[in-house]
């Protein structure tokens, strides 16, 4: 192999794994000096990081009373003070102290978690039902119902990396990642899509998830959904965003060279903005449709009688 093929194989691995880091990082969309989980857009994401706080602040209070003793037992205790060993060997009060209260702390975090881990889990009674399929290296999305009624007329959608992200991320393209920008000025580079899926607000969505080659992952960390896409295997996820807006998510599964060229992007629109979109997917269905079944093969001419 000659050097500048080496070279160039070694920019073009080293461009791939910046890219990686760039998605991993952007999914869950961090804002500057962010030092915390965000609080997500559904009631679940919105549990799960006060049950971290939670664990974070048992763990503050476990570290002050631990090493704050530590400290001042160097200090005030030091051979150099003249301090003397004691010379009792146990006191049965405080060892029934240091095991019964962190018993009770580990039940009051395990408790509200397992209730939680079942909720995350319970995706009875949602009102719409998407499926989701993982290919490489795109999203698929099936509406398969929606308020108790199959879904049957809207088309699929698949969501592949917008042209700009994928123009960019071109060897020798010349186009800087930097320049790529959403309409609100902010960078989106392997962010954004061609087309998003669109669910209603307020409402339960539950989402069926598989793959069609490889193991994938559908990740948004907005709705606290992070499921396994895998070949085979029907995963389910679901979440109930109560505001409208574009909430982001990545593929977190190693999938192949693409695998950042699959992020996810979720609109949440509001639910009677979200039944008239619905409509006029439906309405251009049935036209398309229909004006496929209107064209004929041209008729042969009918020979003339003699």
């Amino acid at each position: 192999m000659s050097s500048s093929n080496c070279k160039r194989r070694i920019v073009g691995a080293g461009a791939a794994f910046g890219a990686l880091l760039v998605s991993m990082a952007a999914a869950a969309n961090p804002v500057p000096w962010q030092m915390n989980l965000p609080k997500g857009a559904t009631p679940v994401s919105q549990q799960i990081w006060n049950l971290h706080m939670a664990a974070l602040w048992v763990c503050v209070a476990l570290g002050v009373l631990v090493f704050g003793a530590m400290f001042i037992a160097m200090v005030r205790f030091r051979r150099s003070k003249g301090a003397v060993a004691e010379t009792w060997s146990h006191n049965t009060l405080l060892e029934i102290g240091w095991t019964v209260v962190p018993v009770l702390i580990l039940i009051g975090l395990a408790a509200p978690a397992t209730l939680l881990t079942r909720e995350m889990y319970n995706s009875t009674d949602a009102v719409m039902t998407v499926k989701v399929t993982g290919y490489q290296w795109l999203w698929r999305y099936d509406y398969i119902s929606y308020d108790g009624k199959p879904v049957t007329k809207v088309p699929t959608i698949y969501s592949r990396l917008a042209a700009d992200s994928n123009a960019a991320r071109q060897l020798d393209s010349g186009i800087s990642p930097y320049s790529i920008k959403a309409p609100d000025g902010t960078n989106d580079y392997l962010l954004d899509v061609t087309h998003p899926l669109v669910i209603p607000a307020g409402v339960k969505v539950r989402f069926l998830i598989t793959a069609d080659d490889v193991i994938h992952g559908w990740w948004v960390p907005d709705f606290a959904a992070k499921r396994d896409a895998i070949p085979g295997i029907m995963n389910d996820a679901w979440a109930k965003v109560d505001k409208p807006g574009t909430y982001l998510g990545q593929c977190y599964v190693l999938c192949g060279q693409d695998h950042s060229a699959m992020p996810v992007v979720v609109k949440v629109l509001p639910r009677e903005e979200f039944n008239a979109w619905l409509t006029a997917q439906q309405n251009a269905a049935t036209l398309d449709k229909a004006a496929r079944t209107a064209r004929v093969e041209p008729q042969q001419p009918v020979p003339a009688k003699g």
